[in-house]
C-alpha cells in the first residue's frame, strides 16, 4: 500500500517558497538569504528577487541565512541519507560511442522509472556528426554529473546538491522553481515541469523519493539521477541495464572498475579510458564531468542510409 505525501515535506516547499530568494548580488557572494514574515522596518532596504519574478525591497534586518532555515525547517531520515550518498563510492559513467545504434532504450527504461512524459528526457540520444565529410554517430547525453558543478552554486535555496559519492541530485520538497540551476548547466540536463506531470494527473500521492525524484511536480527541476535508488541496491541504472548493445559502462572511480551493463564484464576503468582515447564534453569549462565518451571509432553497427538522409535533411534547414 502506498504511502500518504508526507504533509511535513510539502509544507516546507510551502515555507521556502512563499519567502524572499536574494538577488544575483547575493547570489554572487554566496550568502543565499530568504525573509520571514513580514515585521516592522528595522533598517537598510535590500532588493531582492521573488519566486515569480519581481524585485522588491525588504529589511536587511530580517534576511537569515538558507542553511539556517534549513535547520529550522528539519529534514527527514530519507532526505538526509539522500544529500549524504553512499559512503567510499564515486560513481562514474563510460559511454562508447562506436556501439550506439539509437536503440533508445535507455531513454525508455529512464523515462518508465521516473514517470516523465514522452517529451521529457533525462538522456537523450542525440545524431551528431564532426564534419561535413565524416560518418555520422549517435551519442547518448546524460547529466554529466560534474565535480565542479555549475548547476548547484546558483541554486537560492540548497534545492540541488552534489553528494559525497559524486551524484548530482534535486531535492524537489525545496525547489521553487526559480530554474537558475537549468540557466547555468551548460549540457542542457535539466529539464522544467511547466505543466501538471503525469503523476498529479494520476494521483501519485506515494512519499517523495529525492533519489528516483518521483512523484514528479509541477513547477519543479527534473533530471538524469544516475539511478541512485538503484545504486542503493546495488544495482546498474536503469539506462546501463537497459541498453542492449553494450554502450554503457558504469561503476566506481575509487575502486578504478566499471561494469558493462549488456555483458556484465567489468573492467578498470582508467585503462578502458587511456586505452581508448576516452573524452568529456567541453572539458575547457572546466565542470570535471564524471561521463566519458570511447570515440566513435571502429563502429559495430554501421549509420543507416535512412538516418543519413534523415541527418542531412535536418542540416539544409
Amino acid at each position: 500500500m502506498s504511502q500518504k505525501k508526507d504533509s511535513k515535506g510539502t509544507s516546507r516547499r510551502d515555507f521556502l517558497k512563499s519567502g524572499f530568494i536574494a538577488g544575483a548580488a547575493a547570489v554572487a557572494g554566496g550568502t543565499l538569504l530568504s525573509s520571514f514574515a513580514p515585521a516592522e522596518d528595522l533598517g537598510q532596504k535590500i532588493k531582492v528577487l521573488t519566486p515569480e519574478g519581481n524585485v522588491v525591497e525588504v529589511d536587511e534586518a530580517k534576511m537569515v541565512p538558507v542553511k539556517e532555515i534549513a535547520d529550522q525547517i528539519g529534514l527527514t531520515e530519507m532526505q538526509k541519507r539522500s544529500r549524504e550518498g553512499i559512503p567510499g563510492k564515486h560513481w562514474v559513467m563510460v559511454i562508447d560511442e562506436s556501439k550506439c545504434r539509437n536503440a533508445r532504450k535507455c531513454m525508455d527504461a529512464c523515462q518508465t522509472a521516473h514517470h516523465l512524459k514522452p517529451e521529457q528526457h533525462h538522456i537523450n540520444v542525440l545524431q551528431m556528426q564532426d564534419g561535413e565529410h565524416t560518418a555520422p554517430y549517435y551519442m547518448p547525453k546524460p547529466c554529466m554529473h560534474c565535480d565542479n558543478t555549475p548547476c548547484t552554486k546558483v541554486c537560492p535555496v540548497d534545492a540541488t546538491f552534489k553528494r559525497q559519492d559524486g551524484i548530482v541530485l534535486i531535492d524537489n520538497e525545496r525547489c521553487i522553481g526559480c530554474r537558475f540551476c537549468v540557466a547555468a548547466c551548460p549540457y542542457s540536463a535539466r529539464v522544467f515541469n511547466w505543466s501538471e506531470t503525469l503523476d498529479e494527473k494520476n494521483g501519485n500521492e506515494d512519499t517523495y523519493n529525492m533519489e528516483l525524484n518521483v512523484p514528479q511536480k509541477k513547477g519543479t527541476i527534473t533530471k538524469c539521477l544516475f539511478s541512485a535508488d538503484r545504486l542503493r541496491e546495488d544495482k546498474l541504472p536503469y539506462c546501463v541495464s537497459a541498453c542492449p548493445n553494450g554502450v554503457y559502462w558504469f561503476g566506481d572511480l575509487n575502486e578504478d572498475a566499471v561494469t558493462n551493463g549488456t555483458s556484465g564484464e567489468t573492467v578498470r576503468f582508467s585503462t578502458l579510458i587511456e586505452e581508448n582515447d576516452a573524452t568529456t564534453l567541453m572539458p575547457e569549462l572546466g565542470t570535471k564531468p564524471n561521463v566519458y565518451y570511447l570515440p566513435a571509432k571502429d563502429r559495430q553497427f554501421p549509420f543507416s542510409k535512412k538516418d543519413k538522409e534523415k541527418l542531412e535533411k535536418e542540416h539544409e534547414h
